[in-house]
């Protein structure tokens, strides 16, 4: 498979790299980040899986997320990914605007599922990304990758990723937290735009591309990390995080909801928790 390195540069004793490889599962080329932080020959570290949300590449985090001094200190690989495929032919790159704005679907939106509508299902397969190619590419060309230790976290539209994929894969996130996530997309206005545009009008086909309903539906991780900013002017209307914690109450799912008063959606508030993020991941992914 091609591989290529894009760029590295030495950052809080490790290495911070951008790669690029071609993709099967979306058919173009997809770029991500991976910060390895300094270890023994022949050490094993895990892995943290970091998806962005709405808008983003993986350079978002990358450049604001202040997430490499933690996973140096705990000794964690950090690896974000893009949140689309991309390509200057990509049937659906460009989104005419409308009154809703093209920045919530299409480029930069895939949702993190594998669309089955036409044009979306022939490269918006970003399920099969995360979930299957991504990690054995990591397995392959990162030596230090312990996949027997994996963490996956996220923010908005990548923390409702984060959410969906560990609950559909508990044997192998060990953990899973999530800034600001859309805890509900067949309840909000992104979701359904998006759910119904990639999979289709049967609303019972998303239900397993939405945490809450896969809690009521049964799936269960040991435990979640939850903050959510109180002053986020999505909150209300997109992210409806009071429903997962009903879910969660409701089906005994133990989990940490914190509302973080003052807080919006930003890389401002990202970054001011995520230290305690990967310090709680870090703890989860002990040997």
């Amino acid at each position: 498979m091609n591989f290529e390195t894009l760029s590295t540069n030495r950052s809080h004793g490790g290495v911070q790299g951008v790669y690029r490889h071609e993709s099967s599962a979306t058919g173009t080329a997809m770029n991500f980040a991976v910060f390895v932080p300094d270890h023994a020959p022949g050490a094993k570290l895990p892995v943290l899986f970091y998806l962005s949300g709405l808008t983003c590449t993986h350079a978002n985090v990358m450049e604001k997320g202040e997430y490499r001094a933690a996973c140096a200190q705990h000794g964690l690989i950090f690896v974000a990914p893009d949140t689309s495929p991309r390509g200057p032919d990509l049937q659906g790159e460009a989104v005419p605007d409308d009154a809703e704005g093209a920045w919530d679907f299409g480029l930069g939106a895939g949702f993190y599922v594998d669309a089955t509508e036409a044009p979306w299902a022939q490269h918006y397969r970003m399920r099969s990304y995360i979930e299957e190619e991504l990690p054995a590419l990591i397995a392959r060309e990162f030596a230090m990758a312990d996949m027997g230790r994996q963490g996956i976290m996220g923010h908005s539209m990548g923390g409702h990723g984060a959410l969906i994929i560990a609950l559909r894969n508990p044997d192998r996130f060990r953990s899973v937290s999530a800034f600001a996530p859309i805890v509900a997309p067949i309840q909000c206005a992104w979701g359904e735009k998006a759910l119904s545009s990639y999979l289709g009008a049967d609303r019972a086909a998303w239900r397993e591309y939405d945490a809450c309903a896969l809690i009521e539906e049964g799936a269960r991780l040991p435990d979640l990390l939850v903050d959510q900013g109180e002053a986020d002017n999505f909150l209300a209307d997109q992210l409806k995080t009071h429903l997962l914690a009903e879910a969660c109450e409701k089906a005994g799912q133990k989990a940490l909801i914190r509302m973080q008063p003052g807080y919006d959606h930003s890389y401002y508030f990202i970054s001011t928790f995520m230290a305690e993020h990967i310090a709680w991941h870090a703890q989860r992914l002990k040997g």
